[in-house]
């Protein structure tokens, strides 16, 4: 699978999330995707899955059978976890895999309604309808968040018997739950762009190897109160974001007030 060039952006005028992408998944590879919140990674696995078309540029190469499992599984429908998973497998043509009910742990849950589901079995069913598609090209978002801790560390062991068998596997994991697979590729998403990174990347208090893309934590933090029209609140939202700021909305029905005046504006930085 071969990217050439690929940039997107959710709109005509709204900032670029990601420029230029040029880059190569072999079959039989897992590639960890890393970088800040806002930066790109989940567009990118997005682009990669043919959920996103890119704006500019190609994707090829894509295998047939892609599976997909994002960040938050979305329990809002009306099946049962096996109905849901026998659902899917006629979508795609495929028998169903009631094997990976087990793998996951989830054969309890089976006549559980989907609206029912705690986080963490939610995330473990996304997983399982991913895995049954016999993916050719596996995606992965965030698979770790919310997962119990045997089937957390369970998990990158059937990633890695799937790459064995071929598949082309992409996971975004800020957990880092994936260093002790051999040969791990890692890809750095930043400022738009997605470039090797050749070291793993540890967050919090233990981390003992450094980012080389990571600017360094700013020593305070300023919050700047910013009122735009509704119309244009997304792109700079999505702008803000992949500049590695937090951006939080709040919605008011009448017209801000005049900008406060200079001794008037409040610094938080303290």
């Amino acid at each position: 699978m071969r990217l050439e060039r690929v940039a997107f952006r959710y709109r005509r005028r709204s900032p670029w999330v990601l420029r230029d992408v040029s880059l190569s998944l072999p079959p039989g590879q897992v590639t960890e995707v890393t970088g800040h919140n806002g930066a790109g990674k989940s567009t990118l696995l997005r682009l990669l899955a043919g959920l996103r078309a890119p704006r500019r540029g190609t994707i090829a190469g894509r295998p047939a059978h892609v599976g997909y499992a994002p960040e938050r599984f979305p329990t809002g429908q009306p099946f049962t976890v096996r109905t849901y998973l026998e659902h899917m497998a006629a979508v795609r043509g495929l028998p169903a895999a009631d094997d990976w009910t087990g793998r996951l742990n989830l054969d309890r849950l089976r006549d559980v309604r989907l609206p029912e589901l705690s986080k963490g079995s939610a995330q473990k069913l996304g997983l399982a309808q991913a895995f049954a598609a016999h993916p050719g090209l596996l995606i992965l978002d965030e698979p770790f968040a919310g997962l119990d801790s045997a089937t957390r560390d369970a998990l990158p062991a059937l990633i890695a018997e799937l790459a064995a068998e071929g598949s082309t596997v992409v996971v975004s994991d800020h957990q880092h739950c994936l260093d002790d697979l051999p040969a791990l590729h890692r890809l750095h998403v930043a400022n738009g762009t997605v470039t090797p990174a050749t070291a793993p990347v540890h967050a919090g208090p233990h981390r003992d190897t450094a980012d080389p893309h990571e600017a360094p934590a700013p020593a305070s933090w300023t919050v700047l109160e910013v009122a735009v029209p509704s119309t244009e609140a997304e792109a700079l939202a999505n702008e803000l974001r992949a500049q590695g700021h937090i951006v939080r909305h709040r919605e008011r029905s009448e017209p801000p007030s005049a900008p406060a005046r200079p001794h008037d504006r409040m610094d938080t930085s303290k």
